[in-house]
């Protein structure tokens, strides 16, 4: 959380891109910043607009803190990608981010790479 006031806490501060790369066969999701109890709304908002993709790619390369809520966020929205038969994986290269998705056991349930490259080629392999 951001500590900016000698008062407390302040809501962080929360950008989300949803891009379709240029000749890509996948949709993007980038939020850039803080995704935590503050922000977490406009994450789920963004993900219910893409919970009937074919295929998305979650990129976590610009989130800086992830709490317990954005990672619930994070769930809830695999699971509706999942629910209408899409395909979905994380990007990460942000040490702090992917050992909390490898501590959590996040990765269990979706793959989480740690290059874009890679995240687009496990939208091809069977996932659990």
């Amino acid at each position: 959380m951001s500590r900016s006031s000698e008062r407390g806490y302040h809501a962080a501060v929360l950008e989300i891109r949803v891009d379709r790369p240029e000749g890509a066969d996948y949709a993007q999701l980038s939020p850039e910043g803080e995704l935590d109890a503050y922000s977490v709304a406009a994450f789920r908002e963004a993900f219910a607009e893409l919970g009937e993709e074919a295929r998305l790619i979650v990129n976590l390369g610009g989130v800086q803190f992830m709490d317990s809520a954005g990672l619930g966020a994070l769930i809830g929205g695999i699971r509706k990608v999942r629910e209408n038969d899409g395909v979905i994986a994380v990007f990460c290269d942000r040490a702090n981010i992917t050992r909390l998705l490898h501590t959590t056991g996040f990765d269990r349930i979706v793959p989480v790479c740690e290059d874009l490259p890679s995240a687009v080629a496990s939208l091809d392999e069977p996932q659990s």
